[in-house]
């Protein structure tokens, strides 16, 4: 099978240590958490005792391929000892245009990846192998583990929440007759640990029955548990009681699962930059804690004309001061949003009448280096996961502005159960449409004085708080990824010929 590998390992004898395989998607928010598992696992011990490989499905559609490309050239110039193995193109599932949900095609693409795995993992790699972790969606390829005899481990960028919603679909799928759809359930759908959940509130694809897209949902929460570990992008202090529920087998029906190592945040914390961001820059003539931040993810963050204007106008009649990375349509032919032109998309006059209290910002800004300035007191986000866990490292309340894959799910835990935010009415008939009287409302509430807004702060500190102590040396965090390098070494086996 061909395979270029970027790094100059051609030659080399295979390293006899015990070499964990990371399979990463091309998805930044996928890939940069999986390589930042294998830095921190070879961090433990200061690489003597495990290599890490990481394999790079390469996007179907050449979406993210220039940024994968870029984060990989950083991590080679650092001279860690990852080596990265890009994996050839394969032709994606003939029907993929009507495949209803990215579940589902990712679940189907990476299927066809079972032959090549197989064939790295045999002759391409060192031996012995301590592991193949594999993504969230991805258990097609436990096939290739499994007929080799090597350990498997699943690896969820998302919450322990989404673990339980995952690990209870099988079980609910039986319990619920096939006639009934989710929404019908009085109540809200039960998944123990959490409170009851509205099927509003499921993730995409797993709220209705009826399509493909769910049965994936269901198939890959079963094959979890054919794994030898469940490695989650979350804290033990920060979801205690759906933990609890995960591992006493209260959401697979009393069968044990697998071993859960939470081993987050998974959020790789880079100095200041020297040269500050403009919009930092800006920040530091701000007040503390007073400026909102709204930015809706690297991939994402783009609106409708009609949705622009209501924003503005609910940020202009809030008061309060805002910092709004605000981004234009996606070019012909392409999905990632484009610097956008202000004069076009905003109200007239609006950047005039707003200019001693906000910035809106028409390109990509560093989000991490905002949310941890001080004059940063809220957070408007679409609720991927990376950008919670930011969030929460930063101490930053939010405002949940959902918009699909499992974002609606972790905007309901903010609220109901972590409280670190404030809830938001948004029309999912209109593309999660959010009219300005209604953000006007919470943006007040956020940020204003009121008891609402006391409560989210002191919750959001007391995250930021947990977040700090699981990675310190004791912390749950670092002896759960302990727990986990030992586990990968113990385990490690020669695959099968």
């Amino acid at each position: 099978m061909a395979m270029s590998t970027p790094s100059s390992q051609a030659g080399e004898p295979p390293a006899a240590k015990p070499t964990v395989v990371l399979v990463a998607l091309w998805g930044v928010s996928h890939f940069a958490p999986m390589v930042e598992v294998g830095k921190r696992l070879l961090a433990l011990s200061g690489g003597h005792s495990l290599a890490v490989d990481v394999l790079v499905v390469p996007s179907p559609t050449g979406k993210w391929e220039a940024e994968i490309f870029e984060r990989i050239r950083r991590e080679e110039a650092s001279g860690l000892d990852i080596r990265f193995h890009h994996l050839p193109a394969v032709e994606p599932p003939t029907d993929y245009m009507h495949i209803a949900g990215i579940e589902e095609f990712v679940s189907r693409y990476v299927q066809l990846y079972v032959p090549h795995l197989k064939a790295i993992v045999v002759s391409g790699l060192a031996c012995p192998v301590a592991a193949v972790v594999i993504d969230i969606f991805c258990t097609t390829l436990l096939d290739a583990p499994q007929e080799l005899g090597v350990p498997a481990y699943v690896f969820l960028i998302s919450s322990a929440a989404m673990a339980a919603v995952l690990l209870r679909s099988p079980s609910l799928d039986e319990e619920v007759p096939a006639q009934i759809e989710f929404v019908e359930l009085e109540g809200g759908v039960d998944v123990p640990g959490l409170p009851p959940v509205p099927a509003s509130n499921l993730p995409t694809g797993l709220d209705n029955r009826k399509i493909p897209t769910y049965k994936w949902f269901v198939y890959n929460g079963r094959r979890y548990m054919e794994t030898d570990g469940i490695i989650i992008n979350t804290i033990a202090d920060l979801e205690p009681g759906v933990l609890a529920a995960i591992t006493d087998g209260r959401c697979t029906r009393g069968i044990p699962t697998p071993p859960v190592y939470t081993i987050g945040p998974v959020v790789a914390i880079a100095p200041p930059a020297e040269d500050k961001h403009e919009c930092v820059r800006w920040l530091d003539s701000q007040p503390p804690a007073s400026v909102l931040f709204l930015c809706f993810g690297g991939g994402g963050g783009y609106f409708s004309v009609a949705q622009v204007h209501d924003i503005a106008r609910g940020l202009e009649r809030s008061g309060h001061r805002f910092l709004w990375v605000l981004r234009g349509q996606p070019e012909p032919g392409t999905k990632l949003p484009t610097d956008a032109n202000l004069a076009q998309l905003l109200p007239d006059g609006f950047v005039e009448r707003t200019k001693d209290r906000a910035l809106v910002w028409p390109a990509r800004a560093p989000q991490k280096e905002v949310l941890a300035h001080a004059a940063v007191g809220g957070f408007v986000t679409h609720c991927g996961w990376s950008s919670i866990t930011e969030s929460l490292w930063f101490g930053v309340p939010t405002l949940p502005w959902p918009h699909a894959a499992e974002q609606h799910f972790n905007a309901f835990m903010l609220v109901a159960e972590m409280g670190v935010a404030v809830g938001m009415k948004l029309d999912k008939e209109r593309s999660n449409f959010v009219e300005a009287a209604e953000l006007e409302r919470v943006v007040k509430a956020l940020m204003g004085d009121g008891e609402a807004a006391r409560k989210v702060r002191e919750r959001a500190m007391e995250m930021k708080a947990a977040c700090r102590k699981a990675v310190e040396e004791g912390g749950s965090s670092v002896v759960s990824l302990q727990r986990l390098h030992d586990a990968l070494i113990q385990g490690a086996v020669e695959p099968k010929k």
